[in-house]
């Protein structure tokens, strides 16, 4: 059960009813602890909002804190100041005040997130990896592996795999089965760090037309992309980083 306090009826000020996620006073500092407790600001003051239907990319030189800001908002970070409002099952919510068991009903329900890289479990297939999403929502097992075989076949990755670990798998098979997880959910908000980085020409073209199908279904998508030809294929507006 998640915390009553963290829900407010009406959305902070300012935002429009086609926001779904919005971030305020961003603060993040890490601490050296193997450095002589150096303190390292990675976001000041930071705020940025997402709309339903669009895709803002996240632009600036390696190291500016792009990724940390993702992180932050997956809540794979804690924040030092600010608030993360976010519409959840029809209500707002601060991520920031949620205790750890009440982000995860956020993950599972409204924020999905592709890293560059995939979080590999031994002897578990990979169609079992892309199908636990759907799993955690509730799902039948033959009808959350169909739905994940089809986007599996979607994404060319080859069928004598699926039944495999994705132990050994290469950084672009690996990446296929986080979209295929991501994909398969429909999650309002995708955070998308890199998704197609380690895809070719041909992959990259159809895990974004798959992305902007999403994005068509009003899917709001924060994103990181380096490749310039790729970002413009999806982006809708810029938030620069310096």
């Amino acid at each position: 059960m998640i915390n009553s306090q963290l829900f407010i009826n009406e959305p902070p000020d300012k935002i429009t009813s086609d926001t779904v996620l919005y971030a305020t006073g961003i603060d993040k500092t890490f601490t050296l602890h193997n450095q002589g407790g150096i303190q390292l600001p990675v976001l000041e003051s930071l705020n940025i909002e997402l709309k339903q239907g669009e895709c803002v990319v996240l632009t600036g030189v390696s190291g500016s804190g792009k990724s940390s800001l993702m992180k932050a908002l997956y809540c794979n970070y804690g924040i030092n100041a600010g608030e993360i409002w976010v519409k959840h099952d029809g209500v707002w919510v601060d991520l920031a005040q949620m205790a750890p068991h009440e982000v995860i009903a956020v993950r599972q329900q409204t924020i999905g997130y592709v890293s560059q890289f995939l979080r590999v479990i031994p002897r578990i297939s990979a169609l079992d990896v892309a199908a636990e999403p759907l799993l955690d929502l509730g799902w039948g097992l033959d009808e959350a592996r169909n739905k994940i075989m089809e986007l599996f076949s979607l994404l060319n990755l080859p069928e004598r795999l699926w039944q495999l670990s994705p132990t050994t798998f290469s950084g672009g098979e690996k990446q296929r089965v986080n979209l295929a997880r991501a994909l398969a959910v429909d999650y309002p908000i995708l955070l998308l760090d890199e998704p197609t980085s380690a895809l070719d020409a041909a992959n990259t073209n159809v895990a974004i037309e798959l992305l902007n199908q999403k994005k068509r279904m009003g899917v709001a998508m924060l994103a990181i992309f380096h490749d310039e030809a790729t970002k413009h294929k999806l982006c809708d507006r810029e938030y620069p980083f310096f």
